[in-house]
């Protein structure tokens, strides 16, 4: 598909290309907003036909690869995640942290790994650095073979020191080899060759030697400790997840290898969950090309077949000729196939978390929404600084709390955190909790802990016409602008509501780049201030729960619960007491003593 300038904005494959052109121009109801927005800016088309579903789609990915269409699911990497690259087309390869991949150092067969988070990728290194003898200087080879002295780690065992000359190309490259295989989990092997070693200088008298290789074991042993040994069945399989949320998705994929989980990658591409199975898809496509090793089976969510076309086994069928064995795309329903892939699913969640409340990528411009924000309520730019956002949370007539959240220029700002544990309210009603909430938050103004400019309200316009209720009714409160956080029947952001009644949904239509900025922050806010309001209801519930405990034993109600835990303190100390210790609590008999012994010792 083309648009009028002819540049290509969409690339597909279709069985049947007169159904496909006729679900987009026919003049029925196209029900993606996504496709919507693509057939409006459709001008023109070309097709080609092949004489295969497996021919289509490889010419589908060479297409999307070629031409990156606008409104096709591209991969893009996050650049706040970081890559191990291993430079295998070079004489003496090094082994680096790199922050994008080269596409012309890959095509003449560098290898990357990854995308990792920034501190695993610093942990993957620092075990290679001490389990095998690499280069770490920034000398070029052989170009400078022979002009300096060996650094100091060669001098500890730390690297093979191929600047000496005394070290051969095919020597270095069989350690970095053994890289490959680390990444690849396939440590028995490693193991086994270094033993070996160990044991040959042994032979030779070559103690110190022998005690490095020793401590290579040791080092490559904890490494092997430290991971997760998930299935009791070794074999290789990758596991991917989804979540999707403020209009993006996370693909997270998790690598086992010999039943461990010895590596992850995070991707995020645009698109909520009505695309899920085109996001799979395409990752499938698009990742596994240049991936340094595709496993015999691949855990997925749910099956990728989309409008009547069979793209699992097509999609089967061209991962199995890249990766010259048979490759199995398996949705598991039991066992520990399906817990490793439910871990993929938490982990794309929580990485879905983690990136909406950075407020997206580590290059994101944070205070970027709230400067949208200015425009649509007209106001000055720079005027809105302070945020804050309160949620109630309560069980039934119990543990009824709120939580206000803080955000500083778009950024959280935790220190400014506040709960609040209901006095007046007693009973569960939101408004009255949010009412008394505001009054006792707008009576503090201490150093530090200054009126916001800016409310963001849990919900929609009544929400919000509860909350300005209270705020307008206080003094120097006028400047203050009040929105609402619109929620789907998902329980997810969905939209925005002014106090003048105008309402922005974000459902439903293709989003601009501001817009975006400004569902996430939104989204970023509600759940964060959910999720603290939240875990002080459940610690307060905790708490309740535990004391309410010794209201089980025969005798003791709320009075006496309250004496003893005024005179011990802890329900432990109340347990750890003997009988007679009980019985010289205040209101406690010999009877209510023995039957708390009772209670936590038995007979």
């Amino acid at each position: 598909m083309k648009d009028s300038s002819g540049t290509v904005i969409y690339v597909g494959k279709a069985k049947r290309l007169r159904n496909r052109l006729t679900s987009y121009f026919g003049g029925g109801v196209i029900s993606s907003p996504k496709v919507a927005a693509m057939v409006s800016h459709v001008a023109d088309f070309e097709y080609t036909v092949v004489g295969s579903e497996s021919e289509a789609l490889l010419l589908e990915s060479n297409l999307i690869k070629r031409y990156q269409p606008h409104y096709n699911i591209l991969l893009r990497d996050d650049k706040g995640y970081p890559y191990i690259c291993i430079t295998l087309n070079e004489p003496y390869p090094r082994v680096f942290k790199a922050f994008r991949p080269d596409a012309s150092a890959r095509r003449n067969g560098a290898a990357y790994y990854g995308p990792y988070m920034n501190s695993d990728c610093n942990g993957v290194l620092a075990s290679i650095n001490d389990i095998f003898p690499l280069k770490r200087c920034t000398r070029i080879f052989p170009r400078d073979i022979g002009k300096e002295r060996p650094c100091l780690n060669y001098h500890i065992g730390k690297c093979m020191a191929p600047c000496l000359g005394t070290v051969s190309q095919s020597d270095y490259r069989a350690m970095i080899e053994q890289i490959v295989m680390f990444f690849d989990g396939k440590y028995d092997g490693i193991i086994s060759d270094i033993r070996e070693r160990m044991k040959s200088a042994s032979d030779r008298l070559e103690f110190e030697q022998a005690g490095i290789m020793r401590d290579r074991i040791y080092a490559l042993e904890n490494v092997q400790k430290s991971q997760h040994v998930f299935l009791s069945i070794e074999r290789d399989v990758d596991a991917i997840g989804l979540y999707s949320d403020a209009g993006e998705t996370c693909v997270r994929k998790l690598e086992l290898r010999q039943g461990r989980v010895v590596g992850s990658s995070t991707y995020f591409m645009n698109g909520d969950e009505s695309e899920q199975r085109v996001i799979l898809k395409s990752f499938l496509l698009q990742y596994y090309e240049s991936a340094s090793q595709i496993p015999p089976q691949i855990l997925i969510p749910f099956a990728i077949d989309v409008d009547d076309a069979d793209d699992t086994d097509v999609t089967e069928q061209l991962l199995s000729s890249r990766a010259s064995h048979r490759v199995r795309l398996h949705v598991p329903e039991r066992g520990e196939l399906h817990d490793f892939e439910i871990m993929a699913q938490n982990n794309a969640r929580e990485m879905m978390v983690r990136r909406i409340l950075r407020g997206g990528g580590a290059n994101a411009d944070l205070e970027a929404p709230l400067r949208y924000l200015e425009k649509l309520m007209g106001v000055e730019e720079g005027s809105l600084h302070r945020a804050e956002a309160y949620d109630i949370s309560n069980l039934g007539n119990d543990d009824i709390c709120s939580g206000m959240c803080v955000f500083i220029n778009g950024r959280a700002d935790k220190q400014a955190y506040r709960l609040f544990k209901m006095k007046r309210v007693t009973s569960q009603d939101d408004f009255a909790s949010m009412e008394e909430t505001l009054e006792r938050r707008f009576a503090h103004r201490e150093e530090g802990f200054e009126y916001p400019d800016l409310i963001l309200a849990d919900g929609g316009i009544g929400q919000l016409n509860a909350i300005a209720g209270v705020v307008r009714t206080l003094p120097d409160t006028g400047k203050i602008k009040i929105c609402g956080m619109v929620k789907n029947d998902r329980h997810k952001t969905a939209g925005i509501v002014f106090e003048d009644g105008r309402q922005i949904s974000f459902e439903g239509r293709e989003l601009k780049d501001e817009e975006i900025s400004l569902l996430r922050f939104l989204t970023t806010v509600q759940n964060e201030v959910h999720r603290f309001a939240l875990s002080y209801q459940h610690r307060l519930a905790g708490k309740r729960n535990i004391r309410y405990k010794l209201e089980n034993i025969s005798g003791i109600g709320p009075a006496k619960r309250k004496n003893l835990l005024a005179h011990f303190g802890t329900i432990k100390a109340v347990g750890d007491a003997s009988a007679e210790v009980l019985a010289g609590c205040k209101g406690i008999s010999e009877e209510n003593a023995a039957a708390i012994y009772k209670y936590f010792h038995g007979e």
